[in-house]
């Protein structure tokens, strides 16, 4: 297991990364080399269990690009709700949009990026302690 994932996963990762589909190469065409907004893409990126689309770590933002197999899909509610989980915001976009509406998408994807997100080490910090909890030195605080 590397880095959380096995290494079926990362071998199932690099062969997605070398057949993307038609939507997947244009999307990424517009996503790579930071040419969104500067932000860095991955594409076909393992978190877990799972294979994202494009990634943006520094936004904790995935993209992924469905066609109509994924309409009402109890799979990839379960998948968001992991990925979610993790600390990621799931956009999901049709592959339609992406083949009839690229700025569209792209317009999406940069609002997405820009939404306020709260840092990662917020979401995994255990709770503050109430005051005085969890302190016992003898010191009176009053």
């Amino acid at each position: 297991m590397t880095a959380g994932y096995s290494q079926l996963t990362l071998e199932r990762a690099k062969a997605l990364r070398r057949s993307l589909t038609e939507q997947e190469k244009k999307l990424w065409g517009a996503l790579r080399d930071r040419r969104l907004g500067g932000f860095k893409f991955r594409k076909q990126q393992p978190i877990g269990p799972f294979i994202a689309d494009f990634v943006c770590q520094e936004q904790r933002l995935i993209v992924e690009v469905d066609g109509s197999q994924h309409a009402s899909s109890e799979t990839d509610v379960q998948r968001d709700g992991y990925l979610k989980g993790k600390g990621y915001r799931v956009l999901r976009v049709w592959n339609n949009d992406v083949t009839g509406n690229l700025s569209g998408v792209l317009t999406a994807v940069l609002a997405a990026l820009s939404a306020p997100h709260p840092p990662t080490a917020a979401q995994w910090a255990p709770p503050s302690p109430l005051k005085g909890e969890g302190i016992d030195n003898g010191a009176d605080f009053g």
